[in-house]
């Protein structure tokens, strides 16, 4: 597959180019800085200025099959940046895998009350941007993945996808490594499962 990754050289957007390329896939990274963007293998991957601020600007994206977003708010980002992401792809056209936030919008309470405490006090302010990006993205069609806290561990043999109606509320707040995710991602972008949906990747 041709597959684009929106945030290819964040730290799971960089996991996501990697592993995409091991499996056999032709990759697209949309960056804000290409300059800035170390490529894991230049004559496999082809990278596109992508500023998701300035729509017309961003890419065509015709030539791809799907795309999987990485994007976060990162430090320095004003307010508005993920909704702007998820408007630019959802005009796109192009079949989208959204990256989100267990513990935002329709998921507050599915990580289980300790989780949902700590993303009040450390993502509070970000909640209601995050759900309503995710619902322009599902608006779209897109597969929308309300991901746990994201650590650096290794990648997990039992990872799994699980609608989030299907999800059992943890007593403890859930984890998931960012190579686990970054697998699920994929697995998603290539099989389309859960599209239109909200899906829970787990460890």
């Amino acid at each position: 597959m041709r597959i684009a990754i929106l945030g290819a050289s964040g730290r799971t957007g960089g996991t996501l180019v990697r592993q995409a390329l091991e499996r056999g896939h032709d990759v697209v990274g949309l960056v804000r800085t290409p300059a800035a963007f170390v490529v894991p293998a230049p004559r496999q991957v082809e990278v596109r200025k992508a500023d998701v601020t300035d729509p017309r600007t961003f890419p065509d994206l015709a030539d791809v099959d799907v795309t999987v977003s990485a994007i976060g708010i990162a430090k320095g980002d004003g307010p508005g940046a993920l909704v702007a992401g998820a408007r630019v792809l959802a005009a796109s056209g192009v079949r989208t895998v959204w990256l989100g936030a267990l513990g935002s919008g329709v998921s507050s309470r599915s990580g289980g009350l300790i989780y949902a405490g700590v993303m009040r006090m450390f993502v509070g302010s970000e909640l209601a941007e995050k759900a309503e990006a995710d619902q322009i993205a599902l608006a779209a069609g897109a597969t929308v993945f309300h991901a746990p806290d994201v650590t650096d561990g290794p990648l997990s043999s039992t990872g799994r996808i699980v609608p989030l109606a299907e999800l059992r509320r943890p007593l403890l707040p859930p984890r998931i490594s960012r190579a686990t995710l970054a697998s699920l991602l994929l697995d998603e972008a290539e099989t389309n499962k859960h599209g239109g949906g909200i899906a829970v990747p787990l460890s």
